[in-house]
């Protein structure tokens, strides 16, 4: 018999552990770099073959995105114990308990549309508007504080709804919950957790928004035009990735941390250098 969502436990943490979360990714990227970064681009591709269908393909790919995270939990998972990350590991979750992944899925997308729908109360549906119409938006509705305000609200409408997609994938496969018990369980550990979350949080936005933003900014200014987007390619493009291969680890690693705090039944990472050879 599973477990009610409230007898599963889970460790309540002081804020500095978001910020071990983020540095021990970063740890387990830098031992296995090339493979991570092999795992991301074998995601990306498959998620920009799916997502060419209109309208089904974007969808498809919310509704999997739990399924494809168990891929990468079960690379972190091989990791942590001293093996290797594969591409093999990319479809494990295909082999776990769809039934209960893909309703995860489900509530990502419910949670995204009722937060996306919701900024229509604070900027009259400007902001809704610029997502599903094809027209570029310019410059005044960037600029606009209406719509700055709707993106702020909707966010915080969509925060409940991502706390509890956040481990639910997690607790589906390596504690064997439902559907609804790991949504649960996911949200009311988020919640306990909210000050490492909150550092947690403020982390992603700097290294995934605010540096490449600076990054971005440097080469407009002292690359020229004609040059700028080969160095953005080189330098940003690459950063962006790296970024991206460290957040989806940090998402085993808080899982770990949160839900099993006091075990250690991991053999020791290996050492950057020692293992990109025959990635």
């Amino acid at each position: 018999m599973n477990a009610r969502p409230s007898a599963i436990a889970f460790t309540r943490h002081p804020a500095r552990h978001g910020i071990a979360w983020l540095k021990d990714a970063s740890r387990m990227l830098a031992a296995a770099r090339v493979r991570w970064l092999l795992l991301l681009l074998c995601y990306y591709v498959i998620q920009l073959m799916v997502s060419v269908v209109p309208l089904v393909g974007p969808l498809a790919m919310m509704v999997l995105r739990p399924v494809f995270t168990v891929g990468f939990l079960a690379a972190a998972w091989t990791q942590h114990r001293g093996g290797m990350p594969e591409i093999r590991h990319l479809f494990r979750g295909f082999r776990a308990d769809l039934r209960a992944l893909l309703p995860i899925g489900a509530v990502l997308i419910a949670g995204t549309t009722f937060a996306v729908l919701a900024t229509a109360l604070v900027d009259g549906g400007a902001l809704l508007e610029a997502i599903t119409s094809n027209t570029r938006p310019d410059e005044a509705l960037a600029a606009n504080g209406r719509v700055e305000a709707a993106m702020l609200f909707g966010i915080l409408c969509a925060l409940p709804a991502l706390l509890a997609v956040w481990f639910a994938p997690a607790l589906v496969v390596f504690q064997d919950c439902t559907a609804g018990q790991a949504l649960v369980a996911s949200l009311r550990a988020a919640l306990a957790n909210w000050r490492p979350l909150a550092v947690y949080g403020l982390l992603l936005f700097f290294y995934g928004a605010v540096v490449p933003g600076i990054g971005i900014a440097l080469v407009a200014v002292l690359a020229p035009p004609a040059v700028a987007p080969y160095v953005i390619a080189l330098t940003v493009v690459p950063y962006v990735f790296l970024f991206v291969a460290a957040q989806s680890i940090s998402d085993y690693v808080a899982y770990r941390d949160i839900f099993h705090a006091n075990e250690d039944d991991a053999a020791p990472v290996v050492e950057a250098g020692e293992t990109d050879s025959g990635a």
